[in-house]
């Protein structure tokens, strides 16, 4: 028994045969990150690839059974995935291993189109903590619903393609911005600027709103809408970008959305290939950027109710299986950056490349908000990562009282569910474009998958 503690590094501990895995897994992320860039392209994807391996999707109040593999579809907005086994469900419970699928990003207003100065904008309105002045000048694609009176939806996925046009948030330039410079970044950028620009042709004939009428004039004929089909739509600016290699050693990657979609494909991929007697549920959460509110978030009675069904199904008390349930809140942490070193606290911090991150307890300053997981339960997952040579390591959200955040683990906690809060670390943190290591993703999905188990 080694009588210190020290992090390992993944890559020293691996051959080159764990090196090709983690190369390939990270090539099936990044196209599950390309093809969901929204919360509702990720539950769709997900459900693509789980009807691939079996699934069906289940209804409220059907029977569940040993061996079933199912899908609840909560509005298109939200996940859950639900294998029935064969273990004793008083005893063990359920296995839950819940992550978001939304991620911060500009949405449009309800009434987003004006024009000025003859050039065309659609107004937004910012979701989730952001850094505003990250998303000027970043090249953006418009994803998102609209949804008319007759009840049909028109699907909206506008800058993905090479042959799209992208969308721009103009910033302004360093010859003029000496007033801007003296402000402090919290007040410097006004979040009613973050207009996105959409066009500068007028329509002819027209005197008044040219612009505007012009790209109305588009829309009705690329998607058969006019402007009050923008009251009933979500349409989100996202980055225009792809997952991307970095580093000439390509052990990183880059991309929109890795908070905390690098966490929901290791659950996917964790509950689709393993082997497992345990009941399982697998969560894609909704809304946990702005505090897990609504009916597609965890705060959410339906994680409760589907527990239920599950309960009632096996002829057990759902009480009962609450309190012999696990859970992983799959969320992202930060991960220390050697360039901004003083707002982390060194020994209790994740760092790339050293595994999956465990953070005992989140919250702010004295751990309010926080659900802080047992001693015991910890020690739990310290014996099953052992057992399968999970390289794990703790974190914190920077130092005391500095700052700090949020999961989703005080909702499943409340439920009297065992519950930590594990993930990948992260750089960059809600920035258009985050960064995450290769090597803690892959043990991401052996940590999952241990857990499953």
């Amino acid at each position: 028994m080694d009588l210190t503690y020290e992090r390992k590094n993944v890559y020293k501990e691996a051959n080159k045969s764990d090196v090709d895995q983690m190369t390939s897994y990270a090539e099936g992320y990044k196209k599950f990150l390309d093809n969901g860039k929204t919360e509702r392209e990720t539950v769709a994807e997900t459900i693509a690839i789980v009807k691939k391996a079996g699934y069906r999707e289940y209804k409220l109040g059907e029977k569940i059974s040993p061996g079933d593999k199912l899908y609840y579809n909560n509005r298109g907005k939200s996940l859950f995935l639900i294998k029935g086994g064969k273990a004793d469900l008083e005893k063990n419970g359920i296995r839950i291993l819940v992550a978001h699928v939304d991620s911060p990003r500009l949405d449009l207003k309800q009434v987003p189109l004006f024009e000025k100065s003859e050039i065309g904008y659609l107004k937004t309105h910012y979701y989730g903590g952001i850094k505003k002045y990250q998303w000027l000048t970043v090249p953006l694609a418009l994803h998102g619903v609209i949804v008319k009176t007759d009840g049909t939806k028109v699907e909206i996925c506008i800058g993905e393609k090479e042959s799209d046009p992208i969308f721009y948030v103009t910033d302004l330039l360093p010859h003029l911005s000496q007033e801007q410079n003296e402000k402090k970044v919290a007040t410097a950028f006004n979040p009613e600027k973050l207009n996105v620009m959409v066009g500068t042709v007028p329509l002819q004939d027209e005197d008044k709103d040219a612009v505007k009428k012009n790209i109305l004039s588009i829309l009705s004929k690329e998607y058969g809408i006019c402007e009050e089909d923008f009251l009933s739509a979500e349409i989100e600016a996202v980055p225009a970008l792809k997952a991307r290699d970095v580093g000439f050693d390509r052990s990183l990657v880059a991309s929109y959305g890795h908070d905390d979609r690098v966490c929901a494909y290791p659950e996917i991929t964790a509950t689709l290939e393993t082997e497992t007697e345990q009941t399982v549920m697998t969560i894609l959460a909704d809304k946990e950027e702005i505090g897990s509110e609504g009916n597609t978030g965890m705060q959410c009675r339906i994680i409760d109710d589907l527990i239920g069904c599950i309960a009632n199904s096996y002829s057990v008390s759902a009480a009962v299986v609450r309190a012999a349930s696990k859970c992983l809140s799959a969320d992202v942490t930060a991960a220390f950056d050697p360039s901004y070193a003083d707002v982390f606290e060194e020994k209790n911090v994740a760092y790339l490349g050293k595994g999956v991150a465990m953070n005992k307890f989140t919250g702010s300053r004295g751990k309010s908000g926080s659900n802080d997981a047992s001693a015991e339960y910890i020690g739990y997952l310290r014996g099953i990562f052992k057992k399968d040579n999970v390289i794990w390591q703790t974190g914190e959200l920077g130092r005391v009282d500095l700052g700090g955040g949020g999961t989703v683990a005080k909702y499943l906690a409340n439920l009297n569910i065992d519950t930590v809060d594990l993930g990948v670390p992260v750089l960059s943190m809600h920035a258009p474009y985050e960064l995450v290591s290769k090597a803690d993703l892959y043990q991401a999905h052996k940590a999952f998958s241990a857990f499953v188990k």
